[in-house]
């Protein structure tokens, strides 16, 4: 099963006192590099959100957003001081003396804004970050499945390209033994054309087609490159990040075509083996956005 280095997820809940959300995005890279933007209040989570991460991805540059929202009016409770309030109330009594009616209320005492205080009930770390790493799993799933269903649509594509590049293969091993028959005649034909008679040494002529065919023999780079093939199809279907492993073997395969190429000294093989380089190379292209 093929992972796609790109990919997005996102999800969101709402909580008692607390609205999260999460945006995952990652794009090809060598190795695995995330980064992660949180509101600084709940960086305390960052380490715990950083190893689940890992859980999900092995390869790739990814960009965690995460955002926290706190309901209105929540997590907050209102504290009096009792030594202003007093203050103000005394305050407001000493005025009798000026002939003013003593109303002092609490509709009164209200209206003094420095008596209230505002305070926020102490963050429960280990409830927040369980609430944080619910939410990312919850993106890094749906993050996972649009990296698969991508992984499927390049599998596909790479799979049409080893069908054409295993035809290719066929022919070059169709022509090979074409080459060295042309090579026997063409030999033929100059050491006549020399000695104008038919007084030819085949023996001699054997020895050469045989050096001929020993220096063009490309029969040790098809069997290795059929069993590439093979290797690379078999690879498609792990479950584990095998990105690097394909880039390996795509390596090795575009070498041994590179090498048939130059031993056949063929025109029509050249012809061939072009084709199956830029089959190679439209594999390669994918596999740089494998994991």
């Amino acid at each position: 099963m093929l992972k796609s280095m790109t990919g997005f997820g996102r999800a969101e809940k709402m909580f008692d006192d607390f609205e999260v959300k999460v945006n995952l995005k990652s794009v090809n890279h060598r190795y695995m590099d995330a980064s992660i933007r949180m509101p600084k209040y709940y960086t305390f989570a960052e380490d715990k959100i950083r190893q689940a991460t890992a859980k999900y991805i092995s390869r790739g540059k990814i960009e965690i957003f995460i955002s926290v929202d706190r309901i209105e009016g929540s997590g907050k409770t209102i504290a009096i001081d009792k030594d202003v309030a007093k203050n103000y109330i005394d305050a407001l009594r000493t005025l009798v003396e000026f002939g003013i009616e003593n109303d002092v209320k609490i509709s009164t005492i209200s209206q003094y804004h420095d008596i209230f205080k505002i305070e926020s009930d102490e963050e429960d770390e280990e409830r927040i970050t369980a609430m944080l790493l619910e939410v990312f799993s919850a993106a890094a799933e749906d993050f996972v499945n649009m990296r698969i269903e991508e992984g499927k649509n390049m599998e596909k594509d790479i799979l049409s390209h080893l069908d054409i590049l295993a035809e290719k293969l066929s022919q070059v091993e169709l022509r090979y033994p074409q080459i060295v028959e042309e090579y026997r005649n063409r030999l033929k034909g100059k050491i006549l054309e020399v000695l104008e008679d038919k007084n030819i040494d085949e023996a001699r002529i054997v020895t050469e087609v045989a050096i001929f065919a020993e220096r063009t023999d490309i029969g040790e780079e098809t069997v290795r490159l059929h069993s590439h093939i093979k290797e690379f199809r078999k690879a498609l279907q792990t479950d584990q990040p095998i990105g690097k492993k394909l880039d390996f073997m795509i390596q090795e395969m575009n070498r041994e075509t590179n090498t048939m190429g130059s031993k056949a000294n063929d025109v029509e093989i050249s012809k061939i083996i072009v084709d199956m380089k830029s089959e190679i190379e439209k594999i390669r292209e994918q596999i740089q956005n494998i994991e």
